[in-house]
């Protein structure tokens, strides 16, 4: 019987790995033991460079002192306590330390654990917005074609990476896309905003003359699109979103678990792109990937249409068990306390510059065929093997850990998203042991 097999504890066939070629790791397994401030240890005892801050949210670097003490203090202190009608201090303290850095008009925070779990609650807010006032025909999700929304139902039908989504069945219905914004062939190469592409922001009118505006809840995008390789919003593009869902009373949700927390030298994209959405979901940054938490940041507007009834009554049969844990809350406040304090937001914004020119300074090298960059984020595009997609890029990756780097690959991109503590000589590392790497591939 299954049950009774004892696998030794180093056994790798227990656990099937998400987003992972498993048979591919477990042939040749690529183990971190350890971790601080910039670097990895590997099982060899191998220092690697952490050039993706974990997976996009390692934002203050690893195992930092006043998050881990916080996280010790209070697991020794409260270790749970429920959400539903009961609550805790630290979950309120931390949703009003992360009001005081959100965009001015943002003024409520529902939790959750994750961005994917941040999604779906967005998505059902809007919903339920709008059926509160009276508006219940409201139930259209427009979402963007290569965005990405984690990986629950609701997130994977407004997504647009065809992977995630052609396994899983027919998706929730009544959901249209956008077109993406990525245009080689006017913008490669570009620093920071491309200028071509605010236009494409013009087809949500198509999508409304199609379905009506009055069947519409809401439009999701990425500020900057990350997953799917990071792709930056044409000058003008959110601007014009923002105008054409207010003109016909649609939401505009912002994907904000990765670009939140000072990715791109602010606390939030809104507030580096001034354009103020009506929702905005967070996670990665949030607790610098300690623990796992999330957070949906809401205008009053959203908040207070489901605030009608008798007071005994609950107003959103919505939540998660561990919705504003308590040792993540201190996680976070402890996050947010060494962002401040390290004016982690304001580093990444001075080192813009100089990430800006070491990235491009890859163009001419082997294979590349575009490079996009914005705050302490960045990519470099690979022509794809004839025949093999995916393949070139993923052997990048291989030989950067190998040489002591760590780097995300996309398709055929190479994504770079290190910790907003990396030093000049930490991005030279970086950025030159990537040219090393690009020089040997076949």
């Amino acid at each position: 019987m299954a049950l009774d097999r004892k696998p030794t504890p180093n056994d790798l066939n227990a656990f099937w790995m998400p987003f992972t070629a498993n048979r591919q790791f477990k042939k040749n397994p690529r183990m971190f033991v350890a971790a601080k401030d910039m670097h990895y240890t590997t099982a060899d005892g191998r220092q690697v460079l952490d050039g993706t801050a974990g997976l996009w949210c390692c934002n203050a670097g690893h195992c930092r002192p006043k998050i881990t003490e916080a996280i010790q203090k209070q697991a020794a202190e409260l270790d749970y306590a429920p959400a539903f009608q009961m609550g805790h201090p630290i979950a309120f303290e931390l949703a009003n330390r992360i009001i005081d850095i959100a965009p001015k008009g943002i003024e409520h925070v529902f939790y959750t654990n994750s961005g994917s779990e941040s999604v779906e609650t967005a998505l059902k807010m809007a919903i339920g917005y709008h059926r509160a006032r009276g508006e219940g025909a409201r139930t259209r999700l427009i979402g963007r074609e290569r965005g990405y929304h984690g990986v629950n139902f609701g997130g994977i039908s407004v997504g647009g990476i065809v992977n995630n989504r052609k396994m899983f069945g027919t998706l929730l219905g009544g959901v249209d896309h956008l077109p993406h914004t990525h245009l080689p062939q006017l913008n490669a190469f570009t620093k920071g905003q491309p200028e071509h592409g605010a236009n494409l922001a013009d087809d949500l009118e198509r999508i409304v003359a199609l379905h009506g505006a009055e069947t519409i809840a809401a439009v999701i995008v990425e500020p900057m699109a990350g997953s799917t390789g990071v792709l930056m919003p044409p000058k003008g593009y959110l601007e014009k979103l923002r105008a054409i869902t207010k003109k016909h009373g649609i939401l505009l949700i912002f994907d904000e678990v990765i670009t939140g927390f000072g990715r791109l030298g602010s606390a939030f994209a809104a507030q580096h792109f001034d354009v103020l959405p009506d929702m905005m979901t967070t996670a990665k940054g949030l607790t610098n990937g300690v623990i796992p938490m999330g957070a949906v940041l809401t205008t009053a507007e959203v908040h207070d249409a489901f605030m009608s009834g008798p007071d005994h009554l609950i107003e959103l049969f919505h939540g998660y068990t561990y919705s504003g844990n308590p040792i993540a809350s201190a996680a976070g406040i402890a996050t947010l306390d060494t962002y401040k304090e390290e004016g982690l937001f304001e580093r990444a914004a001075e080192l813009e510059g100089y990430w800006a020119d070491a990235i491009h300074s890859l163009k001419g090298l082997p294979h590349v065929i575009d490079i996009r960059n914005m705050g302490l984020i960045g990519a470099v595009e690979l022509q794809p093997m004839e025949g093999q997609p995916t393949k070139r890029a993923f052997e990048a990756f291989l030989r950067a850990y190998d040489k002591g780097i760590l780097i995300r690959t996309t398709g055929d991109i190479i994504a770079m998203s290190p910790p907003l503590i990396i030093s000049k000589a930490e991005i030279d590392t970086l950025i030159g042991t990537l040219a090393d790497v690009l020089k040997t591939l076949p």
